[in-house]
């Protein structure tokens, strides 16, 4: 425990900018600040007993627009990859702040009530302007995701085989395709528009967390809402996890079973299906692997252990699955989903991610959200 509660420290360590308040992921290959990223580097911080848990995660809010907007990037120089602004992104990213608020509220330390106005801003911001007819929360490029290259999405992308070069070129169309409104925030695509089942359950876990930390209110009722629309519209009883939906292109792919599909369990009200959604996490035919969860199963014909969302462990989703098995109480899954995830921390140098059959790292190493490494005991 103490080479893993080391290394996470250092990797915190190495990329910290006090002037900014936040870890760049990678100094050299992801210099600026990401939303989620940063939103587990203050999950890690907490862990470590560091005050900078509560300086990283208030500083995801330093470009939080008026109307509650956060955007998934905040840039260090000059950047017109992710829309019109030159200084942050227009697209979003999932919402783990609450999450990470909610940490750090446990854990003793006191989440001052401004904080907590800025999530709540940001969670209602993305129920009023991204919420569907149906009940689901949409996004409009893969980036929103976090996932941005996953298998779901070889429907819009229209490839048989997976081509990083080709994804990245359609990255940068749908940049071409994005509806911006007047203050640079992605709205609407003319090409992807989708209802992730992951996304909607990290939004759902999000309003549950704020439900906590504002000691009840609407957030809890919102939070089932989303979580029985997820229920009954994303379920797959055949794979017994949550599928995404296409609202604009996609197609089958939206149902490649993927470790996203776990994630409802979060939420959901139906013991049963989490129950079954979970086991799945300790099967070796499914997602465990020796070095942590694999993000597509082994015998999927998309699955490749080296290749970016096409299979390696994550270490963000093996906190995120280990966060759900303890909400359910089955302990020993937890535990065993802990150990596999700091082998694969320390096999890995604490990368971006990682081949879950061998340990090697893949990606930038190390990654600052390798330090999540930390969480468990």
């Amino acid at each position: 425990m103490t080479d893993v509660l080391a290394g996470s420290r250092a990797v915190l360590e190495q990329s910290w900018r006090r002037s900014d308040g936040f870890c760049p992921p990678n100094t050299r290959v992801y210099p600026h600040q990401w939303l989620w990223d940063s939103c587990f580097h203050a999950i890690a911080w907490n862990a470590l007993g560091d005050e900078r848990a509560l300086v990283e995660l208030t500083s995801c809010f330093d470009s939080q627009l008026r109307n509650g907007f956060v955007p998934h990037m905040r840039y260090l120089f000059p950047n017109s990859d992710r829309g019109p602004s030159q200084t942050r992104s227009s697209y979003l990213q999932p919402p783990i702040y609450a999450h990470a608020a909610a940490m750090i509220a446990r854990s003793g330390r006191v989440v001052p009530e401004p904080l907590i106005d800025r999530i709540e801003a940001a969670l209602e911001w993305l129920w009023r302007e991204r919420r569907h007819e149906s009940g689901l929360l949409y996004i409009v490029h893969p980036w929103e995701s976090g996932a941005d290259d996953s298998p779901r999405w070889d429907s819009w992308v229209g490839l048989a085989d997976y081509d990083r070069g080709r994804f990245r070129e359609y990255d940068a169309h749908l940049r071409e395709q994005t509806q911006f409104d007047e203050d640079a925030i992605a709205v609407w695509s003319a090409e992807f528009v989708a209802a992730p089942a992951a996304f909607n359950a990290f939004a759902a876990h999000a309003a549950l967390e704020l439900a906590e930390l504002r000691s009840g209110g609407a957030w809890a009722a919102r939070a089932a809402d989303l979580a029985a629309a997820m229920d009954n519209l994303l379920w797959d009883d055949g794979d017994a996890l949550w599928r995404d939906q296409a609202i604009v292109g996609g197609g089958p792919s939206v149902a490649i079973p993927t470790l996203d599909g776990v994630f409802g369990a979060l939420v959901t009200a139906d013991a049963d299906r989490a129950s079954r959604a979970l086991s799945q996490l300790g099967d070796p035919e499914r997602f465990a692997t020796p070095y942590g969860l694999a993000y597509l199963p082994p015998s999927e014909p998309a699955f490749d252990p080296d290749a970016y969302w096409r299979g390696p462990a994550w270490p963000q989703l093996n906190y995120l699955a280990y966060v759900a098995t303890e909400r359910h109480g089955d302990l020993a899954l937890s535990a065993e989903i802990a150990r596999i995830s700091k082998a694969g921390a320390l096999a890995s140098e604490f990368a971006e991610f990682w081949n879950p059959l061998t340990g090697a790292g893949r990606g930038a190493i190390p990654q600052g959200w390798g330090a999540l490494a930390a969480v468990y005991r």
